[in-house]
């Protein structure tokens, strides 16, 4: 049992030690090709379920984008919608498409039946863009993936910001964790040539590659389901760190519990089908990205293991408390907390975790001008944040045959002009 414990708290270690070192280099910006002409075309794909909302905010941030209007048209699918998307989103000028499917729900689905659909027309797109109701995209969006298109990537990924990072405690913690992934973890990748993770919106597919691995992504976490594809069949997400898409996050804890949840089940069943696929190919084509993206996939079990080796390791220290307290006033004796012979495996994780909390995480708001005053209060709270995801973990690796879809409900607009006032 103590060998077992052990061996889990070295792996976790290495794995830390792994990402720690990756995310330097997202401290680094190459300086961007932003001469490309406008060239491809694009169809650009609203999924929305019950959005009366907000859906003409994000259709009205499409409309004026910085690109050319004979090059790229908006698709609103209403999925299983009861309220009034549809005939809002018609009202603002997108293209509708309207699904009533009460078996197979879920954003993953309604991608795929609405992709079939924009294959058939008569007009052709050189790609498609998927993005959330609740998004808003900044106004050289299109540009910035007509570049990356032009470059070679099939599939890129944008910024993905916050519309709300200060509502709440929650919407504060939320920003900081996307902030952070999206420079210690997807700017990080692509100065190093691995691949980029999809991250549900936001993103742009090849047409052609699209129809010729198809989509077949409906789990709950889609965007990993269909990375982890892309990456077993040679493709690299490329990143697109200028084209920024807002992203609304949940208000309170409940709204945020259960959409993570969701998250850590789409995990839970994505590795379960593709994590040794990926470690196959990356051993026998010695190809790291695919390792890379399959080290990515265990995340739930990378905090599950963390987290309990953290509270075992916490449960030892506490026995020896009264000694430690007594050598704190004994001059002839060190305490143990303080000795150097007591630094073990999860001790020197916690140090990392320490330092990219409480060092790191700052320098990276700052190098993006994301650190105001009231993201630096939320900043001392976001480590409470950070403890729920191991609750949040065990649930949806428990739960990860559960397919039931858990909607965040948007409760005002916001329009695209106000946040270019504040950024």
């Amino acid at each position: 049992m103590q060998f077992s414990s052990k061996a889990l708290s070295n792996i976790v270690f290495v794995i830390s030690m792994y990402y720690l070192c990756i995310s330097f280099f997202g401290l680094y910006r190459k300086k961007e090709n932003n001469s490309v002409e406008p060239k491809k075309s694009f169809a650009l794909i609203v999924a929305a379920h019950n959005e009366e909302q907000v859906i003409q905010d994000i259709i009205h941030s499409l409309k004026r984008l910085d690109y050319p209007k004979n090059l790229y048209d908006i698709f609103v699918v209403a999925d299983n919608c009861t309220d009034k998307t549809a005939a809002k989103s018609k009202s603002a000028g997108a293209i509708v498409y309207e699904r009533y499917n009460k078996t197979k729900r879920g954003k993953g689905f309604a991608l795929e039946w609405v992709f079939d659909k924009i294959f058939k027309l008569d007009r052709k797109y050189d790609a498609v863009v998927i993005f959330d109701a609740d998004n808003l995209a900044s106004r050289n969006f299109l540009r910035e993936m007509n570049t990356k298109l032009c470059e070679g990537f099939k599939v890129v990924q944008g910024y993905l910001d916050s519309k709300n990072p200060h509502d709440t405690w929650i919407t504060g913690s939320y920003s900081i964790a996307f902030w952070t992934s999206n420079r210690m973890f997807q700017l990080s990748r692509r100065n190093l040539g691995l691949s980029n993770q999809l991250g549900g919106t936001g993103f742009c597919i090849d047409t052609d590659t699209l129809k010729e691995l198809g989509w077949g992504a409906t789990c709950l976490t889609e965007d990993l389901e269909f990375t982890c594809k892309l990456v077993l069949n040679g493709h690299k997400v490329g990143w697109a760190h200028d084209a920024v898409v807002y992203d609304e996050k949940p208000l309170t804890l409940s709204q945020s519990w259960w959409q993570r949840k969701r998250w850590m089940q789409g995990f839970a069943d994505v590795t379960g089908r593709y994590f040794l696929k990926l470690i196959k190919k990356g051993i026998v084509e010695r190809n790291f990205t695919a390792i890379d993206c399959a080290l990515y996939s265990i995340q739930p079990m990378i905090i599950i293991v963390l987290g309990i080796a953290t509270l075992l390791d916490a449960a030892s220290r506490f026995k020896s408390l009264f000694t430690t307290i007594k050598g704190l006033f004994t001059f002839s004796n060190v305490p143990a907390i303080f000795n150097l012979s007591n630094i073990n495996t999860i001790t020197m994780i916690l140090l990392v975790v320490s330092v990219l909390q409480f060092i790191y995480t700052p320098i990276v708001l700052f190098l993006d001008k994301k650190l105001d005053f009231k993201v630096f209060l939320y900043y001392f709270i976001f480590p409470i944040y950070t403890i729920t995801w191991l609750p949040i973990s065990i649930q949806g690796i428990i739960d990860k045959n559960k397919k039931e879809w858990s909607h965040t409900v948007h409760t005002r607009s916001i329009n695209i002009s106000e946040l270019e006032k504040v950024n």
